[in-house]
């Protein structure tokens, strides 16, 4: 399906759905800093007019958000109430299931929480507020910007590399100390454990 015309209309972002369960919390507030940079005058427009939110039209023309999450909660968290979308696809005409189930081959969709288990679809929450956080996620969002693994096309991977993390660093150590946390998940990124995973960078050079 080709991308169709952009929303010029701003949508309220209180009437967009998620579709996915969890986002990092503290990844919504490096793009909350993001925003109060550029939110005042021209330059929020501006802004906003470069962050055009992809999504679908669902069930009762609902609007799903296939991305771009962590910065539409940003903007509802900062008490913007509304932007602009581009709409994808329109899939309006489908059943609540074949909806989700379409969306879920597309990988348009993420159903896990913030343990990395897959839930049903009806899980996934009706509102942005609704989401919640999923601490690993944010680690794997530093993770990528401290050079760990590379920005690339496959859908969701810095969930993969979240789940990855999950399960080789402790809660712990992430909630007291997330530097300490983000040096042993840069040791991990660069092991041959996660050479499977998308933007894998290669091991550690030898010194």
């Amino acid at each position: 399906m080709s991308a169709r015309e952009p929303v010029l209309n701003p949508v309220p972002i209180e009437d967009l759905r998620p579709t996915q369960i969890t986002v990092g919390f503290r990844e919504v507030g490096e793009k909350r800093l993001q925003w109060r940079e550029h939110a005042s005058g021209e330059k929020g427009s501006e802004f906003l007019g470069r962050h055009m939110v992809p999504v679908v039209l669902g069930p009762k023309e609902k609007r799903y958000v296939i991305d771009h999450h962590h910065l539409v909660r940003a903007l509802l968290d900062e008490g913007v109430e509304e932007l602009l979308v581009n709409v994808i696809a329109d899939l309006s005409r489908l059943k609540k299931t074949e909806f989700w189930i379409f969306l879920d081959n597309r990988s348009w969709c993420h159903p896990y929480d913030e343990e990395g288990r897959r839930r049903g679809f009806d899980d996934i929450p009706s509102s942005i507020a609704g989401m919640t956080d999923d601490p690993y996620r944010s680690l794997a969002g530093e993770l990528r910007r401290a050079g760990g693994f590379a920005k690339e096309s496959t859908a969701f991977s810095e969930f993969m590399w979240a789940d990855f993390l999950r399960r080789r660093l402790k809660p712990k150590l992430l909630a007291d100390d997330f530097s300490a946390a983000l040096t042993k998940a840069l040791k991990l990124a660069r092991s041959d454990a996660a050479d499977h995973l998308p933007g894998w960078c290669g091991p550690d050079p030898i010194v």
